[in-house]
């Protein structure tokens, strides 16, 4: 799990095997599983709450590494609701968005993984996984 600070493209969304998760099924952590792109081999991803991700603002701020108009086509993220907008102009259903990057452990492709977490409404605690994308660096 690491934070990406080079421009990169966008190639293709990863098949995931679960990405809604809410209350227990976040302690200790959310994990599931994508299919890399290239290879298919199963690899595992496990998201603890407050310690796995970066900022996804990261990612837009001043395009250092991808647009917010990149983000959007892709449905990597949405524009946030007015009455949330403390949590960031872009996010995954109006929570609190993360991100980090990952390798295929079998073929080393990159991927980045992009996820929310947070309370929805008292007593409803959720990590939804926007999704999995192979990427590549640009030079």
């Amino acid at each position: 799990m690491y934070s990406i600070s080079k421009k990169i493209t966008i190639n293709k969304e990863a098949s995931i095997a679960k990405s809604n998760f809410i209350n227990d099924e976040i302690i200790p952590s959310a994990v599931t599983t994508f299919t890399c792109c290239d290879c298919s081999h199963e690899n595992t991803i496990e998201i603890v709450p407050y310690q796995s991700g970066f900022p996804i603002l990261q990612i837009y701020e001043d395009h250092k590494v991808l647009s917010k108009n990149e983000l959007l086509s892709h449905k990597i993220v949405t524009e946030t609701s007015q009455g949330m907008l403390h949590y960031g102009e872009l996010t995954v259903n109006n929570l609190p968005t993360l991100y980090f990057g990952t390798d295929c452990s079998s073929c080393h492709a990159k991927y980045i993984c992009v996820f929310s977490y947070g309370e929805k409404q008292p007593g409803l605690t959720a990590l939804n996984i926007s999704g999995v994308w192979k990427y590549e660096e640009l030079e």
